[in-house]
């Protein structure tokens, strides 16, 4: 798996994040986005990293490299082990957090206090964890790069109180639905007022696509399974953390197989029914949810992934979610093979930077204008919240999964629409989901009546960590109709 499959980015001295996806519209068609940081978008603050860090600069938020993504060579027999170990990695991140949120008084008595009582304890722990994943990999016949032990230590990253949330450092109010410490949300750690921003006041930033070759497959087939309207949820991430309950810190949203959870083996997956109104279709698409932040409590208040790891507020259901499967611009697809699971966007984009980002915000009459990839966007009346996504639509052809989940599927190039050397055209999965989001307020640098995806509790809910799972799972020749569909370019449901 030596391919980085990675989205390209540009130098530093042209640092525009540039994420590209094609978008299913209401319409049936699609819009390619290129979505730009510009001038609409100052200083990437929602990568959690304030450029200028004045006096009056605060500890924000734990810093750790993410190591399953370096994880690029394991062997089979030891992938659950380091499956378990790199959970372990996360809930330790997790607690290191929840004591820098908890002892803002020690910290302000004390300048070494973060360092000596937390970031380094973390490293301490996280060095152990790590010689277990070493110890792990060589034992199944594997070899470790030893440049992963310099991954241990963590750092901290701060924010400037008055770009962060403008009010008080600690204790503030928390009737308003959010700013409390200078870090914003219910809980303490976002999303925060720089992290939205008026659609109306963007440049539209969405760009045209690949030019379509005579070979393209240019059909589309939708399948269509509910926006999750029984309140199918849970905290574990089958694809990232098998047999680890609470491996996501986060709650998800479930359509499509409905026996999904750590637990679940593609014989289970087999089994577990469907909300798919095709029901060979027992894939399943999961997502985290959408909460608003306006002071009121949903039923994981007090659970691990929910309230006890700053995921607050009323959960919202979409009001639509369309599923499609589109085909490549410049080619024919294959099938997708059974039990491929993939990953887009970057749950832990705050402290991982944009790299692997590609969360798409926009509203509803707005689409074909604007995508935002970095802040959360704020609709006018009559309009709704639209997250999209775009899968990576290529695939090395062996593979079903990757030790990092990400090497074995690849994105075209968004300039001509071709897999990289080694890898084959797949159907792309592309999702929308529509909210009805009560408006947030902005006054006086503060938010009120936030909403934000869910997330680990260091990532400060930045709309840059939205991310999206699948586990291909069909049955009866669907995934062979499917890519039939494309090729010879019919409108398929």
């Amino acid at each position: 798996m030596g391919r980085n499959t990675r989205k390209r980015r540009t130098p530093p001295a042209a640092k525009a994040l540039a994420a590209v996806a094609a978008l299913a519209l209401g319409g049936g068609g699609l819009v390619w986005a290129n979505v730009h940081a510009s001038a609409h978008e100052p200083d990437q603050r929602a990568w959690g990293d304030n450029r200028t860090k004045a006096a009056t600069a605060r500890v924000a938020t734990v810093s750790c490299p993410d190591v399953g993504q370096r994880l690029t060579d394991v062997p089979e027999p030891a992938r659950q082990g380091v499956a378990r170990e790199l959970a372990t990695l996360d809930r330790q991140i997790t607690e290191a957090y929840a004591r820098l949120a908890g002892t803002r008084d020690a910290q302000a008595k004390d300048p070494g206090f973060v360092r000596n009582a937390i970031v380094g304890p973390l490293g301490e722990k996280r060095a152990a964890t790590i010689d277990r994943i070493r110890t792990g990999i060589q034992r199944a016949g594997g070899s470790f790069d030893t440049a992963l032990e310099r991954l241990a230590p963590c750092t901290t990253r701060s924010t400037n109180r008055t770009d962060a949330a403008g009010g008080p450092r600690d204790g503030g109010r928390r009737d308003d639905g959010g700013q409390r410490g200078g870090i914003g949300g219910q809980a303490g750690n976002g999303p925060v007022a720089a992290d939205f921003v008026d659609i109306t006041e963007v440049a539209p930033n969405v760009r045209g696509g690949p030019r379509r070759t005579g070979n393209a497959s240019t059909g589309t087939f939708t399948t269509r399974c509910g926006v999750n309207a029984n309140k199918n949820h849970n905290t574990d991430n089958v694809i990232v953390a098998p047999g680890v309950t609470n491996g996501a810190h986060h709650l998800h949203d479930y359509v499509g197989n409905q026996k999904v959870d750590a637990f679940a083996s593609d014989r289970t997956l087999l089994r577990g029914g469907t909300s798919c109104r095709n029901r060979a279709d027992l894939s399943s698409y999961y997502w985290p949810v959408v909460r608003v932040q306006d002071g009121t409590r949903d039923f994981d208040q007090n659970a691990d992934g929910g309230g006890k790891e700053g995921n607050v507020g009323r959960i919202l259901t979409p009001v639509r979610a369309e599923i499609k499967y589109v085909g490549s611009p410049v080619g024919k697809v294959v099938a997708m093979p059974r039990f491929l699971r993939v990953i887009t966007g970057d749950a832990k984009a705050t402290t991982n930077g944009p790299a692997n980002a590609n969360a798409h915000w926009s509203c509803t009459g707005f689409e074909d204008k604007v995508q935002l990839t970095d802040r959360y966007p704020i609709c006018p009346r009559g309009s709704e919240v639209v997250r999209s996504f775009a899968f990576q639509s290529c695939w090395d052809g062996r593979n079903t999964d990757s030790a990092n989940h990400r090497t074995h599927v690849a994105f075209a190039d968004p300039a001509s629409g071709a897999c990289p050397d080694g890898f084959t055209a797949i159907p792309q999965l592309t999702m929308r989901l529509v909210y009805a989001v009560p408006p947030p307020v902005i006054r006086n640098g503060r938010v009120r009546n936030a909403y934000a995806v869910d997330g680990f509790p260091e990532q400060l809910h930045k709309a840059a960590t939205d991310h999206d799972d699948f586990i291909s799972v069909t049955k009866n020749g669907l995934a062979d109709r499917i890519a039939d569909c494309l090729n010879r370019g019919l409108s398929c449901a």
